[in-house]
Parts: C-alpha cells; structure tokens; sequence
C-alpha cells in the first residue's frame, strides 16, 4: 500500500505523491537540505560526486572554468574507468554477479566481478597485442552481448577510447562514424537474432569497410550465432573467441588517465545534419553517472538492477554500464524485444531475477498498457524498489499506470531528464527527499542549475513554455565535439552578462515549485493557418483520452494536422473515440489543433531504440515516398498505415 500522501502542490491542483516513508528510511539520499548545501558549496559540492571513484592521483581542483565553455572537471586527478568499475570492487564482492545476460532465445550467462575482471583483462591484452595503443580509438558494432560491455572496459583500461555504434544502424552510419572517429579498430559479431530470424551483421561491417576513407588495422569478430551463420574471417579479422583463449589469465596494467582525457566518443542521430561527435572526459563524466546512479536511481551495491536501454546508446553507456558497475551492483543485460516471445516476457525477468531497480522508457511503458495490465498481474514484482523513466516525456497517465501496475503503488518513480551531450542525469527528483508530480520531471538535481527562458534569456512566468537552458557547469557534461570546437561553441553555447549558457534546445514550462514540464524539441512544431503548433503539445494532450495509449502528430502541406493513434487492447477504434481525441485535443490547445485526419493504428513505427519515425508519417501523409525501413523495429507497420491512409 502507498503511504505517500496525495494532495496539490503550490502552484497548482495537481496530484502529488510523497515517498513512502519505508523508502526514505533507507534511501541513499534523505537529506532535505542537500540542494542547499551544494548551492551553498558549488563547485566544491562535487567533491561528493568524485569521492565515489578511485583516483590514482588525486584531483588538484573540482573544476577549471578559465577557458569557458570548455570546462575541466577535477584538474591534475588521474584514474581508470575499468579500475573502478572492476578491480575495486574484488576485495569485497569478487564472487558477487557483475553481469547476468539473458540471450534472444533463452541463453544465459552469469559473470561474477572476478569473471568479469578475467574477460576485461584478456580482451584488453588482445586489443593491445593487435595494436591497440593509448588513445586509438575502437569502434564497436556489437548487439546486446556481454562482449560490448567487457570491449568497453577492457578499451577504458588500455586508455583506448571506444565509439560504439548501435548494432541496428545501416552500413552508410557505420562507415560515417568509423571516419569521424578516425577509428582503425572494430569489433563486431557475425550476427544477431531479430524475433526467429538470424540477421548477418558482419555484412554491413564488411560493406562499410568498403565505403571508408582509410583502412582498418585490424576487425575482431564474435561468434553469436555459431553454426546457424557461419562467416568466414578475411585478412586482418580475427576471432574474438580465439584472441580471448589465447590471453586468458593474463593481467593488464591500467593505463591512469588524466580526468580531462577521452573516455568515449559517441555519435548523434544527426537527424539535423551530419552526425555530432559528442566526446565525454573520464574523471567528470565518471563522477556525474556514479552519484546519480546512487542518488537519482537509488542503486546499492546488493541490488539487482536493469536498464532496458540498448548500450549503443548513451542511456546504456551511463546507466547501463558505467554507473552500476562502479558502484558494484549486479546488473541485468538482456538481448531481445518485450514483446517476445510474448508481452509478459518483461515481468517475467523482473519476477525470475527479483530485478529492485528497473528503469526504462515512457515508449515502452505505453506498449505496455496498450497490451494490458493483466501481463505484469500475472507475475511477482513485489522485489521492485524503485522505477525510473528516460528518453521523453511521460504523460501523467502513463506515469501512473506505471506507479499502479509495476511499482503496486509502492515504488517511487523518477522522471529523468538529460542527454547525450550532458552524459547524465540533470533534472529528476531525488526519491529518498522529493514529492513526485505526475507528467512532471521534476527540479534540477543539487548542484545544477537550469531555467526556463524566452528568446530573449530572461525567466518565463510559471506555467509559460519557454526554452530549458543551464546556466553553470556539471561534471558529466561534453567536453566538446570531435574535430568541431566551433560547432560546438555556435550549437550548444551562448555568452551572456552573467556567464555561458548551455541552450538544450528543449522547449519546457515549469511550476511554482520550480518543477520542470518538458515538451522535447520546440522545433517540432507543425504550422496550422500560420499557427506554430509543438507536437509534443498535441501528442500529449491526445494520449492524456481515455483509452489511447501513444500518438504522433504530424501535418501536410496544405496544414492539415494527421494523428496517429495506437489504444490500448479491446478500446473501440470508432467514431466516438475520433471524436473524444479531437474534443481533448480543442479543450487542451484550442479549436485549431483540431485534427483534419486520426488514424487508428496497432503500432506506430519506431527505431530499434523505440523513438517513433515521424518522418515516414509525413511521408505517407503526403503521399512521398517512404524508402528503406529495415532499420526500424517494426517495418511491417509502415505498410499498414500506409494502406489506411490511402
């Protein structure tokens, strides 16, 4: 039972929900007074957040700001990532489980945090023998196997920084990126399952191979699929399993690394142009992920702890790799799809593994009450503690389908807002001190500071959209673009009377409480009788009707808003449900946000790391066509709505 109190906040008549009082009692964070206290130190409140690691020279200063907006976090200090997501933690939980995967077809592997410093070592000797020297850069390709975290660590403790590439992205995205990076060392696999069917992913390395400006020194392969797909190695490719045998038992001496240098470089959608080498530094970056792991997400070392982001993405990389690892917990891989072999698939990992912390995204939480409640009923989630969301805003409703039917009213749930640029966590309630809102991501973290402005800097009134702006540093944040400092200075920052400011692009409102609405990108917007009109702003208010459970709006040239809908299983998709989604969407914006079309659709298509492709909806909503759509989850989709709209 909840024992958070219900009731409204300050500045409006919302339902808030304390955390229960069991929580807090052992929560890792419960002082009411932290978001003072690091105010009243900033930067030296950092400190906590280093505090966490194992430095192997201790930082001189938390923070050099005398070349803004490139700042350095914890100057002078030097440490290695594997170390402290590794070695440190053998003398107390050696034999304590670091990893458990669960493969595509039931396959499971347990890696214990002596296995695991075992396989980092053998991988990072057999990188080193291939050549692999302190800032080469390594580009993974690799599917959701404990090979990528392993490759990621044994690259940290050579000194090497890795570029990992979502195994789901096209030939053309590989080679664009291996370039960008100036990479010459890959690793990838000879496939990977999607549903029944094994997927050759050594033929998209091989054709980027093709497309490159220069020429790898060496490609390592894994064996995913054995004899299922067999691939045969070509010159300068070598079996990761062999190199592996053939190093095993071997001990590599970490490489200490200045808390500036690069730990890895990650490339952006680039859905706005070419794709953004966001690099991120080691000791700042490091310390941010590891205090918001323990702070935001409440992670101890006994737990066991999932994140259901694909590591190929910056949420993984933070808080599916990073942070839990350095904190010593043990955390859930899984390679799959919620939905298979069938829609409880997801509780029931949670009920057989006793998962305490699960954290995912308001995409997968709105397939899940579509499916229906009865999936998560029929398991035992009582070992749950706390739920998180990431990736976009979560509607109130969802949230607290969320709250009711995963958490059984108990489990706090965090909002989180960042992204791949500020490495971690910024804006969230802490769950052992804050008040959560539904729909609402809640205040900046202790320590950052963030305001809602207008075009012209100045603080929006409560309640009134505007753009989501920090104004001061963290220590997760970039370090900068690879080869673009000036893209970076022209995209992200701006000089003002007060200082530099980092311009999210994220449109938001935000409360009497100071707790922030985000609406996403306040450049998606659709223009209706020379109206702009934020998607975001339809696409919630749509999924705030009775029965509806996702939408995506887009327009056409003629102006005409088209919704897409998806309804939770055995809602009537008639015309009395057209209407209640056009009469929320009047009430919520007004008559002009009106729909001229709503298409009722199973699905909506979505990548493989569940954003939904709006750009195919407008294509088919003007007739264009549409192109390749094997990248996404669901491509069968496309067709589907296509048909209808037609």
């Amino acid at each position: 039972m909840d024992d958070g109190a219900q009731g409204t906040d300050a500045g409006g008549d919302e339902r808030t929900r304390q955390p229960p009082s069991d929580f807090v009692a052992n929560a890792n964070v419960t002082d009411a007074d932290v978001d003072a206290a690091f105010d009243a130190t900033w930067p030296d409140c950092w400190r906590r957040a280093a505090d966490l690691l194992d430095w192997e020279r201790d930082y001189d200063d938390v923070l050099d700001a005398s070349t803004p907006p490139f700042y350095e976090w914890f100057p002078g200090g030097e440490l290695n990532a594997s170390v402290n997501c590794v070695d440190r933690h053998l003398a107390e939980r050696k034999n304590q489980v670091a990893i458990k995967w669960i493969g595509k077809r039931g396959e499971r592997r347990t890696y214990t945090y002596l296995d695991l410093h075992r396989e980092v070592n053998a991988a990072a000797a057999a990188l080193r023998d291939l050549g692999v020297e302190e800032d080469d850069v390594v580009t993974l390709y690799l599917p959701m196997t404990p090979e990528l975290p392993i490759t990621m660590l044994a690259c940290a403790r050579i000194g090497a920084p890795h570029n990992v590439v979502f195994a789901g992205l096209s030939t053309e995205a590989l080679s664009t990126r291996i370039d960008a990076a100036e990479s010459e060392y890959l690793v990838t696999c000879d496939g990977y399952y999607r549903r029944e069917d094994a997927f050759n992913q050594k033929s998209k390395a091989d054709n980027a191979r093709l497309r490159l400006d220069h020429d790898l020194e060496a490609t390592v392969v894994v064996d995913r699929l054995g004899d299922e797909l067999r691939t045969p190695l070509g010159d300068d490719e070598y079996d990761y399993g062999t190199l592996i045998d053939a190093h095993d038992g071997e001990t590599v001496e970490p490489v200490a690394r200045d808390a500036g240098d690069l730990l890895f470089v990650m490339y952006t959608s680039g859905t706005t142009g070419e794709p953004k080498g966001v690099e991120h530094a080691t000791g700042g970056y490091l310390s941010h992920v590891t205090w918001t792991t323990e702070a935001v997400l409440d992670v101890k070392p006994d737990d066991t702890y999932w994140c259901a982001a694909d590591i190929g993405w910056i949420t993984g990389h933070s808080y599916g790799v990073y942070g839990p690892l350095s904190l010593g917990t043990s955390t859930l891989l899984f390679e799959g799809t919620p939905d298979y072999p069938d829609r409880d698939r997801v509780w029931e990992l949670i009920d057989r593994n006793a998962v305490n912390v699960f954290y995912t995204a308001p995409t997968a939480i709105r397939s899940f009450m579509k499916w229906g409640e009865e999936y998560p009923a029929n398991h035992d989630l009582s070992s749950l503690r706390l739920l998180g969301t990431v990736g976009e805003a979560i509607s109130p409703r969802a949230w607290e389908w969320y709250h009711e039917h995963v958490g059984g009213g108990d489990c706090p749930v965090v909002d989180t807002w960042w992204q791949t640029e500020t490495g971690a966590i910024l804006l969230a309630t802490l769950p052992g001190v804050d008040a959560m809102k539904p729909g609402k991501v809640g205040p900046p973290l202790p320590g950052i500071s963030a305001q809602v402005v207008d075009e012209r800097g100045d603080p929006v009134d409560p309640g009134e959209t505007g753009y989501l702006a920090i104004d001061r540093p963290w220590p997760g944040m970039l370090r900068g673009l690879r080869g673009g400092d000036e893209r970076y200075r022209r995209e992200y920052w701006e000089e003002t009377d007060d200082g530099w400011v980092y311009h999210t692009g994220d449109g938001a409102t935000v409360d009497e409480d100071g707790y922030v609405t985000v609406l996403g990108r306040l450049d998606d917007v659709i223009t209706v009788r020379s109206q702009r009109l934020s998607t975001a702003k339809l696409e919630s208010a749509i999924v705030e009707a009775e029965g509806v459970t996702e939408a995506a709006v887009v327009g056409d040239e003629q102006g005409d808003i088209y919704a897409y809908v998806t309804t939770k299983s055995g809602v009537e998709t008639d015309d009395t449900l057209r209407e209640t989604v056009a009469d929320r969407l009047e009430y919520e914006v007004g008559p002009i946000a009106r729909p001229d079309e709503i298409v009722f659709t199973t699905e909506l298509p979505k990548t493989r790391s569940g954003k939904i492709m709006r750009r195919l909806l407008e294509d088919i909503t003007r007739g264009n066509e549409f192109g390749d759509v094997s990248a996404l989850r669901n491509p069968e989709v496309v067709g589907e709505i296509s048909s209808a709209v037609e």
